[in-house]
């Protein structure tokens, strides 16, 4: 076979196993179809890098949350909220507070909600307080066990006389627990719901917060207080090297898609 010859064959062959250029664009491949793929890719890659920054946004404002309640726990206790003040409290900035109130328990009006703690399952026992500022709020006092819920079983906490209790701030839990709803009716209780217990016990003047009193000086004594659990998930830098991460192999996986493009499109 002549050189000639050998070429036309070539050339042949190339143009049955090759689509020209028309070919290649009717099957959407040409170049406003990578026009648009690209602006996809770069929207996917910049929705991808704002959830990253999100997320150290996140972390940066949980970081300073921690060190505000930290700093609130450890200073000391301070007069709780009264009337005047009680619409400006808030769970931001507020809960976790260091505070101290002076009054009266009234124990006949006590809630027992339902907890799980360090010591197991059980109950909290919120205690309406009579204040001698003249307004009740709720006292979680502590933590009894099943077998402890009955207040004959725990007379010897209780605490008759007027007193100073200290202990930090919560903001109410309205709506429930977890898969369960208040039910005042049957006396059964999943979440400390201030305004709610309030009304079933017939409660007035109520702060629109409660108290988790710290450990009683009784060693042994129930209800166990000082069981306040502070704690906040911080896993934001994990979240956002993932979505960095993501934009990342994005990235490069279309940069080598596109290479691979542009070099075959070059020996067509």
């Amino acid at each position: 076979m002549t050189a000639a010859a050998h070429t036309a064959s070539a050339k042949a062959r190339a143009a049955f196993s090759r689509p020209d250029a028309r070919a290649y664009d009717k099957l959407g491949y040409g170049w406003p179809a990578r026009a648009v793929l690209l602006v996809s890719l770069l929207s996917v890659v910049g929705g991808l890098i704002a959830l990253g920054v999100w997320q150290l946004e996140r972390r940066a404002w949980k970081l300073d949350l921690i060190a505000r309640v930290e700093q609130r726990i450890h200073a000391p206790a301070v007069d709780a909220p009264g009337p005047a003040a009680w619409t400006a409290v808030t769970a931001d900035g507020d809960e976790y507070r260091h505070v101290r109130v002076s009054g009266r328990y009234l124990n006949d009006r006590e809630t027992y909600v339902k907890a799980v703690t360090e010591l197991g399952a059980g109950y909290w026992v919120m205690t309406p307080f009579r204040a001698d500022r003249g307004f009740t709020v709720l006292i979680n006092r502590g933590f009894v066990p099943p077998e402890r819920r009955p207040p004959a079983t725990h007379l010897g906490g209780q605490i008759v006389r007027g007193t100073a209790v200290a202990g930090l701030l919560r903001a109410s839990e309205p709506k429930g627990g977890f898969l369960h709803e208040n039910d005042p009716l049957h006396d059964r209780w999943y979440s400390r719901d201030v305004a709610e217990i309030a009304a079933a016990r017939g409660l007035s003047d109520v702060a629109p917060y409660f108290i988790d009193a710290e450990a009683a000086p009784v060693l042994g004594a129930w209800p166990r207080g000082g069981l306040t659990v502070v704690a906040f998930p911080n896993n934001h830098l994990f979240y956002a090297a993932t979505w960095f991460g993501l934009a990342l192999l994005l990235s490069g996986a279309a940069i080598c898609a596109w290479s691979t493009e542009w070099r075959t499109a070059r020996t067509t």
